[in-house]
């Protein structure tokens, strides 16, 4: 086996005369197809397999930026498979502004829908990979959009698994599934980018022995592992450090299967000639409201006055880690609010640097 693939996630595209303008706005989706067009001049001069897009295309479901990507990927020279995240069906009905949650697959037939009934697919990519997209964004009976599998989908992906025991699965899904920050599915800040339902995927997975799953949605470079299962998520093309994967898969003559990561960067585009240093301020300048959150809530529980003290040593924090591959040292900070945050960085469980997040080889 010798597979090579890339991985670009969290595009929001968005046409110039889609985007929506607010001040508080985190992505920079301005720049969503020219960067994504930089990519794509990259992996056409590869011989590429396949390319996944894990989720949040558009930058809020509109029909008009679903129909430009689509049109896209149409003429690329190697097949490209697609799930949707949260922003691509923010409602269950069609709006003015947004597609609705059942359109999605007409959208995308060559690229992964061949049933246009149904938001999940297992694909064939060749006699020994199989990939199976799943559809983590659900609608509860009030309308409100939920991160989660139906029991419809857990029953076919347990069946399907069941027939795929002589092969290799990657599982692409958008929501995360294992943590990727400390507390990640008990935290506020965190839990609402975590699949609800996690520990039954994880359980289900486990059992039929998938090793591997490609997610976004947190706009992170990490890779996290549990039960021999690897995470690998990866972070947004509009926001810092806009990176992509490329990726090989390769099982040598004694039957040792390995990937291959290699992650690279979006460093410039028309009108932004250091992209990472422009959206790197961006970020920072929108950081104060979220560090207060992590700071004034549990764990911490830090008083209003003094978070205020301490949040403008944490400016750069989130884009650190967005990153990847981060270590963490603030000596401006009591001991253990120090610790606190040196268990975000890159780290294993004996608290010795641990740097996959970008570039690595995992053995399966």
């Amino acid at each position: 086996m010798n597979l090579r693939f890339a991985i670009a996630s969290d595009l929001h595209i968005a046409l110039p005369e889609t985007i929506n303008n607010h001040d508080n706005r985190f992505h920079l989706v301005e720049v969503s197809i020219p960067a994504l067009e930089v990519v794509l001049s990259h992996l056409e001069t590869l011989d590429l397999d396949f390319l996944l897009l894990p989720g949040d295309l558009t930058q809020d479901g509109e029909p008009e930026n679903h129909q430009w990507l689509q049109q896209r990927l149409a003429n690329l020279p190697f097949p490209v498979y697609v799930i949707p995240g949260n922003h691509d069906v923010p409602t269950l009905k069609a709006t003015d502004k947004s597609i609705a949650f059942q359109d999605f697959p007409s959208y995308y037939k060559k690229f992964g829908y061949d049933n246009s009934q149904r938001l999940y697919y297992s694909c064939e990519i060749n006699s020994d990979v199989q990939l199976i997209a799943l559809n983590s964004n659900q609608f509860n009976g009030e309308g409100r959009q939920l991160g989660c599998l139906d029991e419809e989908q857990i029953i076919w992906l347990e069946k399907t698994l069941s027939q795929l025991q002589d092969k290799l699965v990657l599982v692409m899904i958008h929501h995360n599934v294992i943590d990727h920050l400390p507390g990640q599915s008990h935290h506020s800040l965190g839990r609402r980018y975590m699949l609800d339902n996690a520990s039954i995927l994880i359980d289900i997975l486990a059992k039929f022995g998938v090793k591997l799953i490609f997610t976004g949605h947190l706009h992170i470079q990490d890779i996290s592992q549990t039960k021999g299962i690897y995470e690998i998520t990866t972070g947004s093309l509009v926001s810092y450090p806009h990176p992509y994967r490329i990726l090989e898969l390769t099982t040598d003559s004694q039957g040792q299967t390995e990937l291959k990561i290699e992650s690279h960067r979006v460093k410039k585009i028309p009108n932004f000639d250091n992209l990472p240093q422009y959206s790197q301020n961006w970020l920072g300048d929108r950081s104060f409201a979220f560090m207060m959150k992590l700071l004034t809530e549990p764990p911490l529980n830090l008083p209003i006055a003094k978070s205020e003290k301490l949040a403008p040593y944490l400016r750069d924090f989130w884009s650190t880690i967005a990153a990847g591959d981060a270590i963490f040292d603030f000596p401006e900070f009591p001991v253990e609010i120090n610790e606190h945050f040196q268990k975000f960085g890159a780290i294993d469980s004996k608290g010795k640097p641990n740097l996959i997040d970008n570039n690595a080889i995992l053995k399966l």
